[in-house]
């Protein structure tokens, strides 16, 4: 009969604190790696799906154009578009925030616009301003 305490156990038997350790740190590590690119594509996909949209935006306002000899006033907005049956509805930007439209714009004929992430005016990376001037 073999007993359990004796010399012939191995000590191999399992991980000892430090292996396991080190094998939790490393993975935590891959993980918050993964994480911030993960992170990093939504916010580029939402700047470039608000850059789409403001392009969108603007075509429908370039037909409004042609048809009507003149773009939208500041007061009736990018609502005239959907009145007018130039887009079914008025999207959102990618923060789900309306659109801004100024006209006379500041940066060209018209300014089709949204703050970015934020929310608010100015502002850096995701949270900078994106208008049809900058496409």
């Amino acid at each position: 009969m073999t007993d359990l305490n004796s010399e012939n156990r191995s000590n191999d038997d399992g991980f000892t604190l430090v292996e396991v350790l080190a094998t939790l740190t490393i993975i935590g590590l891959l993980t918050a790696i993964v994480g911030f690119g993960v992170v990093r594509s939504v916010n580029n996909a939402r700047v470039s799906t608000t850059k789409t949209q403001i392009s969108n935006i603007e075509g429908a306002l370039q037909a409004y154009n042609l048809d009507n000899a003149s773009f939208p006033s500041e007061q009736d907005g990018l609502e005239a578009l959907v009145t007018g049956g130039y887009i079914p509805r008025l999207p959102e930007d990618a923060w789900g925030r309306p659109f801004l439209y100024k006209f006379p714009g500041e940066n060209g004929d018209l300014d089709i616009f949204s703050y970015g992430a934020d929310g608010e005016p100015g502002g850096e990376d995701q949270n900078a301003d994106i208008g049809n001037w900058q496409l």
